[in-house]
């Protein structure tokens, strides 16, 4: 008798793997630039994808190119904000910051007023981590908001790709996309880097952790697991990153910051529980 694994479980290993491959990317920041790290991570999921999916290009319109050209601009620049956001602050304040742009595109998808409260909620709890002040910098907190908005933006254009390529087709072709445009600043940046096989094992590790593994594991939960469970289970990933920070980088995080978090994470299951399906799509950030 062979047993299922729970989509559940599956939802919290794709979490744990997301999270788990940002810290190792992390702990390479020291030897390589964040933006060659991401651009490693972006090359090894564009190929997995292109090669599970073997997208179909032909008789594609000017309108579908479009919509799958930002959709990759928006994966691109959501994984390059957080990773410049992890490089200046720790992982389970920049996560909880940039999930400020996925909540509020749910309340905005509510019609209800009471809702906004959500928002204030979470609007409070970036505040609190601004009182720790030897653990938060500016620029950190800019990029991890740039990324939640390129977040909330992924999430818009994932659903027309969604009705404009079928199955993988129009992620593979946005993960390309997203490759391609960050292909000359990494190149740039740390192009020397390439000719050390250990660092693009490691990039290729931190690929098959952040973004093949969790994808899989939520593409197969999402066939039995409602949306909006899914969704309360994604706002654990602030949590999920700070409990990776303390044990793979030993970034501890300060009293106030925990409820600043908490607060983050009650604002985002109120508002997916309000707006079930904002939060639903699978993010390889």
């Amino acid at each position: 008798m062979t047993s299922r694994i729970s989509p559940v479980w599956l939802v919290l290993v794709g979490i744990l793997s997301v999270q788990f491959g940002a810290g190792v990317a992390k702990s390479l920041f020291d030897e390589v630039t964040p933006t060659l790290i991401v651009w490693l991570r972006l090359v090894t999921s564009a190929v997995a994808l292109v090669l599970l999916a073997r997208p179909a290009l032909r008789r594609r319109t000017p309108r579908d190119w479009l919509v799958v050209g930002g959709f990759g601009a928006s994966l691109g620049i959501m994984n390059w904000a957080i990773y410049q956001s992890f490089a200046r602050i720790p992982l389970g304040i920049a996560v909880t910051v940039e999930f400020v742009g996925p909540l509020t595109l749910a309340v905005l998808g509510s019609r209800r007023p009471r809702d906004l409260l959500w928002v204030l909620l979470a609007a409070v709890g970036v505040g609190l981590l601004g009182l720790e002040r030897g653990h938060v910098t500016l620029a950190g907190v800019l990029f991890a908001l740039l990324a939640g908005a390129a977040w909330a933006t992924y999430i818009l254009l994932s659903a027309q790709t969604g009705r404009r390529w079928p199955g993988l087709d129009g992620l593979a072709v946005a993960s390309v996309v997203a490759t391609l445009l960050l292909t000359p600043v990494a190149l740039h940046s740390g192009g020397s880097d390439l000719a050390d096989g250990r660092i693009v094992l490691l990039g290729a590790a931190v690929g098959l952790l952040s973004s093949v593994i969790p994808y899989s594991c939520e593409l197969v939960a999402l066939r039995s697991l409602p949306p909006a469970v899914f969704s309360i289970l994604m706002s654990l990933e602030p949590a999920a990153a700070a409990l990776v920070g303390i044990v793979v980088l030993g970034e501890f995080l300060a009293p106030v910051q925990w409820v600043a978090m908490a607060c983050v994470v009650v604002a985002s299951v109120g508002a997916t529980r309000s707006s079930s399906g904002a939060l639903t799509e699978p993010v390889p950030d």
